[in-house]
């Protein structure tokens, strides 16, 4: 089956070089000052002062606004961020490794790159699951809004930690919700699924969660449900099983036997 809809979904628009500068800069320069204590923070607020009354821009008035601006710079110059050419060059490295499964230990057979392609700018690919973080921070790197959810917290902040780390946070977001409970307001055309997770859950709240997502997706959209290698055991994670549960969608199944396999499902 081809993972992609038969009306392909609009081209996204990727972000221009110059707007993901920016926000690597804008990132970098508030993690410094949430490390920063209240006086740390005063301190550097009067260095900025004492330079712009010494400079040119002395003779202007000087504004909250000005002082602010000044602040980021003088951040910028401690923390030594690279200009924009110096990050161009190590930017357009870094993506294109990043677009590669291998790059977050990923099998290399799994369809996440025609997943991402198969997405409009608007669109949202859902991650369930905090182990398939690797998952949600490729999807990021090819340019898709990647909206993961979790029931831990602590496993829910790391990956945020490092999709900062990975300049992919403009792309990411995640939420710790309750499996059985609330769940945020999205509509995803495309959805992955940790099967481990899911498997956790009693029949039941099994069936009801993966109803309700499957209700969720759009026309067109596509659920890849997955189990990463090493995963414990869990008679819910076999590949047929999960074909089960998709009725009359379309399915596709990776060739690999074991635990850590796929199941690729299409919504009519």
């Amino acid at each position: 089956m081809n993972p992609q809809s038969d009306n392909p979904s609009p081209p996204r628009r990727a972000r221009s070089l110059r707007q993901e500068y920016e926000e690597f800069l804008l990132q970098r320069i508030e993690d410094y000052k949430d490390r920063l204590s209240r006086a740390e923070l005063l301190s550097l607020g009067d260095e900025a002062v004492r330079e712009l009354e010494a400079g040119p821009e002395g003779q202007l008035v000087l504004t909250e606004v000005l002082m602010l601006d000044h602040v980021d710079r003088l951040i910028t110059r401690r923390l030594r961020l690279p200009t924009y050419r110096r990050w161009q060059q190590k930017h357009l490295k870094l993506r294109q490794a990043q677009q590669e499964p291998t790059h977050w230990g990923l099998p290399s057979d799994i369809p996440l790159g025609q997943l991402a392609r198969g997405l409009s700018d608007a669109d949202i690919a859902l991650v369930v699951g905090a182990r398939l973080a690797p998952v949600a921070l490729l999807l990021a790197a090819h340019d898709a809004n990647v909206l993961l959810i979790d029931q831990d917290l602590a496993a829910v902040e790391a990956t945020e930690s490092r999709a900062a780390s990975e300049a992919l946070a403009s792309r990411f977001q995640a939420l710790v919700i309750d499996l059985g409970g609330w769940f945020p307001d999205v509509h995803p055309h495309a959805i992955v699924i940790d099967s481990h997770l899911i498997a956790t859950l009693d029949e039941t709240s099994r069936a009801d969660f993966m109803s309700h997502l499957q209700n969720l997706t759009s026309p067109g959209g596509h659920h890849l449900v997955m189990s990463l290698p090493g995963s414990s055991p869990g008679a819910a994670e076999s590949p047929d099983g999960w074909v089960r549960q998709y009725g009359e969608w379309e399915t596709e199944t990776s060739s690999r036997t074991g635990r850590s396999g796929w199941v690729l499902a299409k919504r009519p």
